[in-house]
C-alpha cells in the first residue's frame, strides 16, 4: 500500500515515464510487492522554496510500517532519483515520511 507522491514547480517532459521509474524505485526500497504501489507526480505546480521558484520539489512517502530507522536511507534514495530524473538540486526536496495505523488506511472496501 505504499503511495509515494512528487509535486514541483518544474515542467516535467514525460509523467509516465517518470512515476513507472518511480515505483520500481518504491518497490525495491522498501522492499514490498510493485503491485501495491501507487505513485503520483504532478508537475507544474506553484511551489516556492527559500523564498525562489527555482526547480524545488515536495515529496511524501507513505506506508504501513515504515521503518524509522531506514528513512535517512529512503531519502537519500529518493533524493538522488529526483535530481537525476528532474534534475532538482537535493538541497531544494523536502521529503515527508508517514506511517499511517492500519485502520486509517483503506483499500477495496475495507481497511487494513
Amino acid at each position: 500500500m505504499p503511495l509515494l507522491e512528487i509535486a514541483t514547480n518544474t515542467a516535467i517532459d514525460d509523467n509516465f515515464d517518470v512515476a513507472k521509474k518511480a515505483s520500481k524505485l518504491t518497490a525495491d526500497i522498501l522492499n514490498k510487492p510493485e503491485n501495491y504501489v501507487m505513485v503520483k507526480v504532478q508537475d507544474k505546480q506553484t511551489l516556492i522554496f527559500a523564498g525562489s521558484n527555482k526547480p524545488a520539489a515536495h515529496v511524501q512517502l507513505k506506508s504501513l510500517n515504515l521503518p524509522e530507522d531506514k528513512t535517512a536511507d529512503y531519502s537519500a534514495s529518493l533524493c538522488s532519483f529526483i535530481n537525476t530524473e528532474l534534475n532538482i538540486e537535493c538541497a531544494r526536496i523536502y521529503i515527508e515520511f508517514v506511517n499511517p495505523e492500519r485502520h486509517m488506511w483503506g483499500w477495496s472496501g475495507k481497511t487494513f
